[in-house]
């Protein structure tokens, strides 16, 4: 398809869907599905529908538990999401998220796509670190198994979307903290409305620390240079309801990652560090029409920016216009149609690498069909252009079948395609050691051809009672051309370079159980199998079969009486690679817990304890890295 066709076919959908919003709302309103059982979801099917009903694997974590165990971050609220699996960096610069197994993730916040084109090395979406504050989060929706046919090339294992808060009353939330290494964190958080139908939230937070601590390969305590960071960051949420249903809205995030990042020597023995940097800039208008109905809409223009010093400097821009809409065709039938815009500007001065431009215009339907009452199938279609490789079209098929209210058995297909990022393509860097005279190159590839394949889920889910409930999954995929970075070449001159794999396979099953015992006690358990077969990989296979965690194991037991909460969390894994390593173990054991006291209805007091069994699992880079050892956090929030 040519690209004027393309463009035209975007045109014509937001002229069609601007003709056809106001009959809709109304329509959508009527739908008896607000009548059924179970949370409401909006990240899976792009609208409004209950878990049971949705035909995917759906994780939330709320507001409720992101206050009740005090998360730092997104990446430790993930953290203890069955299936999820999180590599923390020194210095905060490397949160990377994978569901059952897969890095390819997309990232947003209230629909809003973050990931961008550049930071690809990791071959991950490292962008959680781009929010300033999770005070200012509602929920965070996982959904895992495919989703590229409403998402894009990025979203292979799933998609985390992170939803806001909107203001329901004028309060201030002041959160101190300090703990361990000489960390000390401080954030402010308000939320308000005016009676002209303005609302507002605003959060800022200052995060500081020191080196940590971490067992060597000797078991001996020891300080990993170059990890202490001083972050900072501030948000704010505008919302100008316009009438009805209809409103304005204005979001921007400034962000401030100041850490060094640590490399390891050639022989293993000690750490170095390079100075890193960013500023992260992101700001976006939207329009929303026919909120609060089963089939909203929305206008949307984004701007992100990212500028990044690490041994040279580069800087990254993505800009996009979003439209979505969607209609009522009859009672069994929604129908929700999109078009996107998206454009990424990358540099890298000091190496030639100036202002390249990847720019995808798509278009994407849905259709949800609900049938013999029991029956929703869900099939969709999205066609991306790419100014470098082409029109391309995933299509999927999804199907959910109830046999009663408390039961769902659903089974999903998606074809796959994802483009090599600007870094796969273009990136060029060096790194000098001083102390042993080795250079480091890093390079990309403009040769490398686009990642296809398929991805598959089944799965059930069963609510045994209120707050008791099972879920199981499988998932399988296979891509072709699947895209690493290798470490090639000997001393003093090591490359890494962007290669492809002719095919990697990918299996996991995900179990997770969750029961409340009575109104002050309940547990969850969960286990996840994921496993990576690449043909023709060397350090990316070790790499994968490493931060996957082929057996991992989660537990978390919860008690609230009163004016006291607590809650403690373990995660264990079982067979990763210890290969090539002095740090790290093929297994784990890791615990974390922390309790409050609601001291008044303003002041809370709480403690965290994370890691205390001190068996944190490395990070893996090509060799792998000592995990932060055991960390102690006093804190109180007040409100006012």
């Amino acid at each position: 398809m040519k690209k004027q066709t393309l463009t035209y076919a975007i045109l014509s959908a937001l002229a069609a869907g601007t003709l056809c919003t106001s009959g809709t709302a109304l329509a959508a309103e009527a739908d008896d599905e607000a009548t059924d059982l179970g949370e409401t979801v909006v990240t899976a099917e792009r609208i409004p529908t209950t878990a049971m009903s949705t035909p995917a694997d759906v994780a939330v974590i709320t507001a409720e538990d992101i206050e009740a165990n005090h998360y730092a971050d997104v990446a430790e609220a993930l953290n203890h999401v069955p299936g999820v699996v999180m590599t923390n960096g020194a210095s905060g610069n490397d949160q990377v998220v994978r569901i059952n197994g897969e890095e390819r993730v997309v990232v947003m916040v209230d629909g809003e796509r973050l990931n961008d084109d550049q930071g690809s090395m990791s071959r991950a979406s490292a962008t959680l670190n781009r929010i300033p504050s999770v005070k200012d989060i509602e929920r965070i929706e996982v959904v895992k198994g495919a989703g590229s046919a409403l998402y894009g090339s990025d979203a292979v294992g799933g998609v985390v979307n992170i939803i806001t808060k909107k203001a329901k009353e004028n309060r201030t939330q002041v959160d101190l903290n300090t703990g361990s290494w000489k960390s000390h964190n401080y954030e402010i958080y308000n939320q308000g409305s005016d009676i002209g139908g303005l609302s507002w939230t605003i959060a800022a937070g200052i995060q500081k620390r020191s080196y940590f601590y971490y067992k060597d390969y000797k078991g001996d305590t020891t300080k990993m240079p170059g990890s202490g960071y001083s972050n900072n960051g501030v948000s704010l949420n505008l919302r100008q309801q316009i009438k009805g249903n209809q409103s304005i809205g204005l979001r921007f995030a400034h962000r401030t990652i100041d850490g060094d990042s640590p490399y390891l020597s050639t022989t293993g023995t000690y750490f170095s560090s390079t100075e890193q940097e960013q500023i992260m800039n992101d700001v976006s208008v939207t329009y929303r029409f026919k909120e609060n109905t089963k089939l909203p809409g929305y206008l949307r223009y984004f701007n992100h920016y990212k500028d990044t010093y690490f041994a040279t400097s580069f800087d990254t821009r993505l800009q996009g216009v979003d439209y979505q809409d969607g209609w009522q065709l009859d009672k069994n039938n929604k129908l929700v149609v999109g078009a996107e815009w998206h454009q990424s500007k990358s540099s890298n001065p000091p190496y030639n690498y100036n202002n390249k431009k990847i720019t995808t215009e798509a278009i994407y339907l849905q259709d949800s069909m609900h049938l013999a009452n029991k029956w929703t199938f869900v099939p969709g279609v999205r066609m991306d252009h790419h100014s470098m490789f082409g029109t391309n079209w995933s299509p999927k098929a999804a199907l959910n079948y109830r046999p009663d209210r408390d039961t769902k058995v659903y089974a999903s297909w998606g074809r796959v395609f994802k483009a090599p990022t600007a870094d796969d393509l273009y990136y060029t860097g060096s790194h000098y050691d001083e102390k042993y005279f080795y250079t480091s190159y890093f390079v990309g590839n403009p040769n490398l051809d686009p990642e296809t394949g398929h991805v598959e889920t089944v799965g059930i889910s069963h609510v045994f009672a209120p707050g008791t409930s099972l879920d199981l999954s499988y998932t399988n995929s296979v891509l072709h051309d699947a895209i690493e970075w290798e470490n090639t070449g000997s001393y003093p001159t090591y490359y890494t370079s962007a290669v492809t794999v002719p095919k990697e396979k990918k299996h996991a099953f995900a179990l997770s159980w969750k029961q409340k015992i009575s109104n002050q006690w309940s547990y969850d358990l969960g286990y996840t199998y994921a496993h990576t077969e690449s043909d023709g990989a060397g350090y990316g296979a070790k790499y994968l079969n490493h931060n996957s965690m082929p057996n991992a194991y989660r537990v978390g037991i919860h008690y609230a009486e009163g004016p006291w909460k607590a809650n403690l969390e373990g995660r264990m894994g079982t067979g990763l690679d210890a290969s090539d390593s002095w740090y790290g173990d093929s297994r784990f054991t890791v615990f974390d817990f922390n309790t409050s006291f609601a001291a008044t209805d303003q002041l809370t007091f709480y403690a965290k304890a994370l890691n205390f069994t001190n068996e944190a699992y490395s990070r893996y880079t090509g060799v792998k890295y000592p995990a932060p050892g055991r960390f102690f956090q006093i804190g109180m929030t007040y409100t006012f």
